[in-house]
């Protein structure tokens, strides 16, 4: 193989299968990038053997085709400290040579047959949508998957098709996080399945290169997902097993719905946690009349208080929250106002943002 390649196109695809190969393994080769050339574009493969992502660099001159397998982090390392406008890599048996103007590397490297499969997304896709929906509903949900949990199911995020509607559901028992969108083009039938963590986080980093007009296709199969944005290709297998009954958690029956302004909130609660005890981890909530009082104490340190004012107007309610819960909710609402529903201080409270976007966080003892 040789190639010559515009140095920044391969930094930026190699940025992201770096984000997917293995750093911690005792077999070498996931720790690689596989480069092979297809139909005069460079594609740059990688897996960990959960995510596997394939990318292409187009502003590539084919002059023997051909595959390498090599260390990810020292191509990355090497392309991105160059000064140079174009790099000439090319294979001579199992090393690559990467040449600058006036440089010269030789990494060894494997035999590309050995790497495991990079699935490509092959036909049309189940779904298409905008890149722009698809990357605002990863950000209202990611931040709600449990992090570790015997309850394998929810550490994923779970996705449900139904006509042109997809739903990102995630949740760590103590909150859960609801965001819908519209699809450019629709399942031909509802489709239920649970992406991974980790593939979420990478089509999160992925996202931002892709178009925003531009459309993402989905293929969904019984045990695997295939997302192509732009020029690349992420696939994964699906988490096994069983989401929770999430429409069971959504209170149906909250008689108490205070529009709050977003940013005014978002203020109050990070102010009010300042002095919120480490065994508590709380704030208190309190609605009297049209003002509302957020308040935290820690016996050793102080406390806090911060009043703003609501539309409330019903009967004294105190509750308690995480202030975390809350502030990661409210740092990804794009509206002025957000209504919080609650119907008594020891009952799930809600935040919802019109029809896309509903939030349940459990209330905490003071």
């Amino acid at each position: 193989m040789q190639v010559v390649v515009n140095r920044s196109a391969l930094v930026e695809v190699l940025n992201m299968a770096c984000s997917v190969a293995a750093s911690r393994t005792p077999r070498e080769l996931l720790k690689c990038v596989r480069l092979t050339t297809v139909d005069g574009s460079l594609l740059v493969g990688a897996t960990d053997l959960e995510v596997a992502l394939r990318g292409e660099v187009r502003q590539v001159e084919v002059k023997a085709p051909g595959g390498l397998l090599v260390p990810a982090d020292k191509l990355l390392q090497i392309a991105r400290e160059s000064a140079d406008e174009t790099l000439v890599i090319e294979s001579e048996d199992l090393a690559c040579h990467i040449r600058g103007a006036d440089s010269h590397f030789e990494i060894y490297g494997q035999d590309p047959k050995d790497f495991p499969p990079v699935p490509e997304l092959e036909g049309a896709p189940d779904v298409e949508v905008q890149g722009s929906v698809l990357t605002l509903l990863i950000e209202r949900t990611l931040f709600a998957v449990a992090k570790e949990n015997t309850r394998y199911a929810i550490n994923g995020v779970l996705w449900e098709t139904e006509g042109k509607r997809l739903c990102l559901v995630a949740t760590d028992g103590r909150r859960l996080a609801e965001a819908n969108g519209q699809v450019a083009r629709a399942a031909a039938e509802e489709q239920h399945m649970i992406v991974p963590a980790k593939t979420m986080q990478v089509l999160q980093r992925l996202l931002p290169h892709v178009p925003e007009d531009a459309t993402v296709g989905i293929r969904f199969s019984s045990n695997q997902v295939v997302v192509q944005a732009g020029l690349y290709v992420v696939s994964s297998p699906l988490v096994e097993g069983h989401f929770p009954k999430y429409e069971d958690v959504i209170p149906r029956d909250s008689d108490k719905k205070i529009t709050l302004a977003t940013q005014e909130f978002h203020s109050a609660v990070r102010r009010a946690a300042l002095l919120a005890s480490d065994q508590s981890k709380g704030i208190r909530l309190a609605f009297e009349g049209s003002t509302l009082v957020l308040s935290s104490r820690t016996p050793e340190q102080g406390e806090a208080t911060v009043s703003m004012r609501t539309d409330y107007g019903g009967e004294p309610l105190q509750i308690g929250f995480n202030p975390a819960f809350l502030v990661d909710a409210l740092r990804v609402v794009s509206g002025p106002t957000v209504q919080l529903e609650l119907k008594e201080g020891n009952r799930p409270g809600l935040l919802r943002v019109g029809s896309d976007f509903l939030y349940v966080i459990m209330p905490v003892s003071l």
